[in-house]
């Protein structure tokens, strides 16, 4: 999943760029309004950590020119501000949810996985697809009873392929979700990737789970027995 954090403090936007990423989730990070409109406007986003004091361009502001151009990734507002009234200004501007400074890390990326499933359709908190268990939130992925040892990456690339459960996805698509703005290599990394999860995932139990769409991408599909 790919997180826009737009947030001034420095310091702050470094350790969630480093908790994030660590955390599985491909991140970029702007640290003025003005940046942060820029990017959220011409980059595909699942999710947006927005401060609200913002050089530039507040992120009240920030939020509701967002939804004037129709752009509904759901955002978290970040700010150091409190208050009913702050927190209605933010939720009327558009904003998903709103957490206070100083915060718990830990709930802070419970708030946004749930915005992440919330999203613009219903997405479940833990994913099954047959016997294969997914579950976002512990960062686990198990076959039956096998617990699967799944890399950061791997892990990320099937979970935004299993939320498409049933759809086909382009390498481009899971690009954009899954590795950061400053990837810069070549869109096929995506099938080395697909490759190694398909020798943890399917090939020790004889499934075929991800689909290779010949000239367009994948698809995750109910489990079937390899022939």
């Amino acid at each position: 999943m790919r997180i826009l954090v737009v947030e001034d403090d420095q310091r702050l936007a470094e350790l969630l760029r480093r908790g994030l990423s660590g955390d599985g989730f491909a991140v970029d990070v702007a640290h003025d309004g003005l940046s942060g409109l820029e990017l959220a406007l011409t980059s595909e986003y699942d999710v947006i950590v927005l401060d609200v004091l913002l050089p530039g361009l507040n992120g009240f502001r920030l939020c509701a020119r967002l939804r004037e151009a129709d752009v509904w990734t759901p955002v978290l507002m970040l700010t150091a501000k409190d208050g009913e009234y702050d927190e209605a200004e933010g939720l009327d501007t558009g904003a998903d949810d709103y957490v206070t400074k100083p915060f718990s890390y830990v709930a802070l990326v419970a708030r946004l996985r749930a915005l992440i499933r919330r999203g613009q359709r219903e997405r479940p908190a833990a994913i099954d697809i047959g016997d294969l268990h997914i579950d976002p939130a512990a960062r686990r992925c198990k076959r039956g009873e096998h617990d699967l040892g799944l890399t950061a990456r791997e892990f990320a690339v099937l979970e935004y392929l299993a939320r498409r459960h049933g759809e086909t996805v382009t390498k481009t698509e899971v690009l954009e979700h899954v590795w950061d703005q400053a990837f810069d290599g070549d869109v096929n990394i995506v099938e080395v990737y697909v490759c190694a999860l398909r020798r943890k995932i399917d090939a020790p139990f004889g499934r075929h789970t991800i689909h290779t769409v010949r000239g367009v991408g994948y698809r995750v599909e109910q489990d079937r027995t390899m022939a």
